[in-house]
């Protein structure tokens, strides 16, 4: 038992140091390559640890290896622009000038609701706030408000009681999504008019998007 204490320590205080010397951060901020060498060290890791009849240098050499490739990988990227391009990928612009970009993000296999959910996390709730989107090669959002959005505070207007509107996105590439429509106050009645208002069928849109004051927003599929 003691013995796999003291390899389990030993194994961690190396890990923490390996790490370290590669210079990564959060998970979230992780290349490609650089998660794959993070998820083989733990993997390798924990066969030393379990099996306490192997050398503990079994599980050493592996993560020294690994990491040295690592560094030498990232020394590469450094040097030859072509050569990270080919493992970490280039970003993408999926919201050109306010206009999202269907066939690349069918590409990138990003849906709706993840195109909302980061907006939402760059605190943008409404569609025409954006100007620019970009995928960045770590998988965040990085967004570029358009210039008449990004206005003032509310304190430097000396606005008492600035109103919100808050987006939420009722059909997703043709499905209704219900739980929306109940948040929104929006009834199916009044769905089915708007529709027909816009001459639109539900199964043609990619987006829908709608405030609980029944502002809407409209994007209908392409091709």
């Amino acid at each position: 038992m003691s013995i796999s204490v003291i390899r389990t320590l030993i194994l961690y205080v190396l890990i923490l140091i390996m790490l370290r010397l590669t210079g990564k951060r959060q998970i979230s901020e992780l290349q490609t390559s650089e998660l794959v060498v993070t998820l083989l060290i733990s993997n390798i890791a924990v066969i030393p640890m379990q099996d306490t009849s192997l050398p503990l240098l079994s599980g050493v050499v592996p993560i020294l290896l690994l990491v040295a490739c690592e560094i030498v990988m990232s020394l590469l990227m450094l040097k030859n622009s072509k050569f990270r391009r080919a493992i970490c990928g280039i970003p993408q612009i999926i919201m050109n000038n306010g206009v999202i970009d269907q066939k690349k993000m069918k590409m990138l296999r990003i849906s709706t609701e993840d195109l909302w959910e980061e907006l939402r996390q760059a605190n943008i709730f409404s569609l025409d706030e954006v100007k620019y989107a970009v995928l960045e090669t770590n998988g965040k959002l990085s967004v570029l408000k358009k210039p008449q959005k990004d206005t003032a505070t509310a304190e430097q207007l000396n606005v008492n009681n600035p109103t919100n509107e808050f987006e939420l996105v009722i059909i997703s590439d043709g499905e209704i999504a219900e739980s929306s429509m109940e948040f929104c106050g929006i009834s199916q009645d009044w769905l089915k008019k708007t529709l027909r208002k816009n001459n639109v069928n539900s199964k043609d849109i990619f987006i829908m998007t709608a405030t609980p004051n029944h502002k809407y927003n409209i994007i209908k599929k392409e091709g």
